[in-house]
């Protein structure tokens, strides 16, 4: 209870950042980005050493920092020098529970990039961290009512070393009463539990939503929900169409990662702000070069102010996310992206008929396939062989049309076409949080700087 209510207060006093100008706020960052500098010079041996002869220069002309680095040099970029990685991984392996050395959250990403990641949180930085994903909730115009909390679900991973499950311990109390449960159990189940729950509020990956969208639509789930919000996936636009004609409310989308959360997140006028009084968050291109509005960046850089115990500094994430110019009616100050497009490695290779190689954006894939008679759909990228997993086919004679149609857009594409398959399957293939990627990599390395 006390932890909700201390994360309600801060989240308060951070929201009054959306009264600023644009000039506070860029002052705002100067200034933070400036301190976390001087900390890290003073105190992370590492970035003493990454950033020799650059003290003095722009962020923007500093190295990047991706996870590769960041975890071959963890012991020496963590400010505290009796944290050491084996130590943390030990930790995490036995559960992660409890607070590392009884003072730090330690938190791993899935490895979905094919690397995990650890972060460390000591308190103050955690209850930050809790207050910035609190305030997308305000956002959507829900009102906390202490004398009569909403019923909430969230449909996420369990396991405590994940951001969203250590998320949900951190808030349990009687102010937010919420039924979590994970995102691997079957599909009946969840009907089943959400049926005797009946939350008014949803949180779930997108995948599942558009799962219990066609639970509510067939009638066998029936709840009423006044709020659904999203996060950790692409939200297609048929997902979106599908959940708003369930409930017929609006579905609200967060952006973030276990490094920095949320990102971005949407506002009542449907217009997805970056979270810039927390980090500098710089959208980029392959060389390093900030994309233009309208231009989808190939990565963003996360330079997170408040972090002491771990510092960011230009930390890479490898997600495509377009900015777009402009300011919303909402009046915040903070710039706008228009969507996130899936992450870089979901940008698929194939040898070209010529010389050279043929890349095949993920949007192309949601363009082909988010039409298709089926509840989910997943792009498998095997060595000599794209898969596409079609959940809850109504129709599996559609299965040849979807072939020919993938065949003939990488035909156009120049590309020599590997062996294409569309096959129904009872469910999508999930990794150990729950989230179902709309496209899989499985080409090895060598595979693939062949094909580079």
């Amino acid at each position: 209870m006390l932890t909700a209510v201390r994360v309600l207060l801060k989240r308060s006093k951070l929201e009054r950042t959306s009264q600023w100008t644009r000039a506070r706020l860029l002052e705002h960052q100067t200034r933070s980005a400036d301190a976390v500098r001087r900390f890290a010079l003073r105190y992370s041996p590492f970035y003493r050493r990454f950033h020799r002869g650059l003290e003095s220069r722009p962020l923007s002309e500093l190295p990047i920092l991706t996870k590769p680095t960041m975890m071959e040099n963890f012991d020496n970029l963590v400010t505290d020098r009796t944290i050491h990685r084996n130590q943390v991984e030990d930790f995490l392996c036995q559960g992660g529970a409890a607070l590392f050395q009884g003072r730090y959250v330690a938190l791993a990403t899935s490895g979905s990039t094919g690397l995990r990641g650890i972060f460390l949180f000591n308190s103050r930085e955690w209850l930050n961290a809790l207050a910035y994903i609190a305030r997308p909730i305000g956002w959507t115009g829900a009102k906390s009512n202490p004398f009569r909390p909403m019923r909430t679900a969230m449909v996420a991973s369990t396991t405590a070393t994940h951001y969203s499950a250590r998320v949900g311990l951190s808030l349990a109390s009687r102010l937010i009463p919420t039924l979590r449960f994970d995102a691997l159990e079957p599909i009946e189940m969840m009907v089943h539990r959400l049926n005797e729950w009946c939350p008014e509020v949803l949180a779930a990956y997108p995948s599942l939503l558009r799962n219990l969208a066609e639970e509510q639509i067939e009638g066998r789930l029936r709840i009423r929900l006044r709020h659904i919000a999203t996060s950790a996936e692409v939200l297609t636009p048929e997902t979106r169409r599908l959940v708003e004609q369930a409930w017929h409310v609006k579905i609200y989308e967060t952006y973030g990662a276990t490094e920095f959360a949320p990102i971005a997140a949407e506002c009542s006028h449907g217009r997805k702000h970056l979270f810039e009084d927390g980090a500098i968050i710089e959208i980029v291109d392959e060389r390093g070069e900030p994309a233009p509005p309208g231009v989808t960046g190939d990565r963003i850089l996360l330079t997170v102010f408040n972090r002491t115990t771990q510092p960011l500094i230009r930390y890479e994430i490898s997600d495509m996310v377009r900015p777009v110019a402009g300011e919303c009616e909402c009046g915040r100050p903070f710039a706008l992206i228009e969507m996130v497009e899936g992450r870089t490695g979901e940008v698929l290779q194939f040898p070209g008929r010529g010389d050279g190689v043929v890349s095949i954006h993920p949007k192309e894939f949601h363009r082909l396939l988010e039409t298709v008679p089926a509840t989910g759909w997943q792009v498998v990228d095997d060595e000599g062989e794209l898969t596409i997993r079609l959940k809850g086919l109504r129709d599996p004679e559609v299965c040849g049309r979807i072939e020919r149609s993938i065949r003939e857009h990488l035909d156009r594409e120049g590309a020599m076409i590997p062996l294409v398959r569309a096959i129904p399957v009872a469910d999508l293939e999930r990794g150990a949080t729950g989230k179902a990627p709309l496209i899989v990599s499985r080409k090895s390395k060598q595979v693939k700087a062949a094909v580079q």
